[in-house]
């Protein structure tokens, strides 16, 4: 059980020099599985996908056979359910084993758009599907796709989110184009522990399902999360998810000093990060321990959490000149500071303010232009202009900005 989970810690300056001060350190926590599982955990995924009259053409074709192909990578053991929606609902497939792949492309080939949305009758019968063989030998996981908005019902979707996570299950929620509520995703993939995205184009789709199954295929740990246990004087000041994608995650103050972050499902292949941004105490030249770190996680078909512990120790320095900045953890604070700018300028949009949201993106272009994320940064000056000279930023440029912001921190192979 010992080796089975890794966690790392690592300064974005080390040594620093002593000061009768606090200063400010960016501590970078990496969790992740030591060793692939013996054999892919078996899955219990349910796909709950929009057939309405808007998806029609290259839409419900891309979405077709990229669930034809997420057919293929399933293994006999793993159970699949196929739930479509428009404005009514119809369970294509009840969960059923994964081993008749030709029966499931049958039923895959039957799908024909129609109709309005309602998305909370989908995710209803997804619910009920995965309900027959939940369990904790299985995996649980529900991936949606729409590219609309689904009318009066955001809150049952929510509703619903919120008893699927209590049952286990992750949500990936995909939306399509520039027409669904990005908010609502957001928060259905949220309140299970899971991901939302956006996919600009039908092509797109493949790779999405490909990743959502690989990812619950390697899922090595579940329920993973950091207690920071701090020494006096040192101060949180934030916590940024910063792998697999970034996010804000805040904290969770626990006591005086400590503080507990979740960090997800651990996958094999991919490391869970944070990085924490800390007012450091003062201290004279030596090494102090700053704070001691704990990865508590569920691995899976285990029948006990596994804790890992690490303490976190700092070098101070009487010599000024002696600090030296680690590359990797100041890119990744470099990447969450341009995504920090990049939310604040599109929350500043809504608002109308444009001169805030003229001057953040701005900053963020900046940043990223420094990044050596050209095209991000190009795409950021634009949408400044547009604004500054009397435009809007369209809800198609606002999903592809945020989307591509969370994911600056993902490999170009992932």
């Amino acid at each position: 059980m010992a080796d089975m989970l890794t966690l790392t810690c690592s300064w974005g300056r080390a040594p620093i020099p002593a000061s009768g001060a606090p200063q400010l350190g960016y501590l970078l926590v990496e969790a992740a599985p030591a060793a692939p599982p013996l054999a892919p955990v078996p899955l219990n995924f349910c796909l709950v996908l929009d057939r309405s009259g808007s998806m029609q053409g290259p839409k419900l074709q891309s979405m077709k056979q990229a669930t034809r192909r997420l057919i293929e990578s399933l293994t006999p053991q793993d159970v699949v359910s196929i739930v479509i929606f428009d404005d009514t609902v119809q369970t294509l497939v009840p969960a059923t084993f994964a081993t008749d792949q030709a029966a499931l492309h049958a039923a895959v080939d039957q799908i024909v758009e129609s109709g309005g949305t309602a998305m909370s009758l989908g995710m209803q019968a997804g619910q009920a599907e995965l309900q027959k063989y939940a369990g904790p030998d299985r995996y649980s996981a529900m991936l949606i796709l729409t590219d609309g908005q689904t009318w009066g019902d955001e809150e049952v979707c929510r509703a619903l989110a919120q008893s699927l996570g209590q049952a286990g299950v992750r949500i990936t929620a995909l939306g399509l184009g520039a027409e669904w509520n990005e908010k609502l995703l957001d928060d259905l993939a949220e309140a299970t522990g899971g991901v939302s995205d956006y996919v600009a184009d039908p092509g797109q789709i493949l790779n999405f399902f490909q990743r959502a199954v690989r990812s619950a295929q390697g899922t090595a740990a579940v329920e993973a999360r950091l207690l920071l246990r701090l020494v006096r004087e040192a101060i949180p000041r934030a916590v940024y998810r910063v792998t697999p994608t970034i996010a804000n995650l805040g904290y969770q103050p626990i006591g005086a000093n400590e503080v507990a972050v979740k960090l997800g499902d651990l996958v094999y292949g991919q490391v869970n990060s944070v990085i924490v941004e800390l007012m450091l105490p003062p201290r004279p030249p030596g090494q102090f321990r700053i704070a001691q770190a704990e990865l508590h996680a569920m691995p899976v078909g285990a029948q006990q959490e596994q804790i890992v512990k690490q303490d976190v120790l700092l070098t101070f320095s009487a010599d000024p000149q002696a600090a030296t900045f680690d590359p990797r953890v100041m890119n990744l604070a470099e990447k969450v500071t341009a995504f920090k700018l990049q939310t604040r300028a599109l929350a500043e949009a809504e608002l109308g303010n444009t001169a805030g949201a003229t001057q953040k993106l701005r900053a963020a272009a900046t940043r990223l232009l420094d990044l050596g994320e050209l095209e991000l940064a190009e795409q950021t000056r634009q949408q400044a202009e547009q604004l500054e000279q009397g435009g809007a930023i369209s809800p198609e440029s606002q999903k592809a900005l945020k989307y591509a912001t969370r994911r600056l921190t993902q490999k170009l192979e992932e």
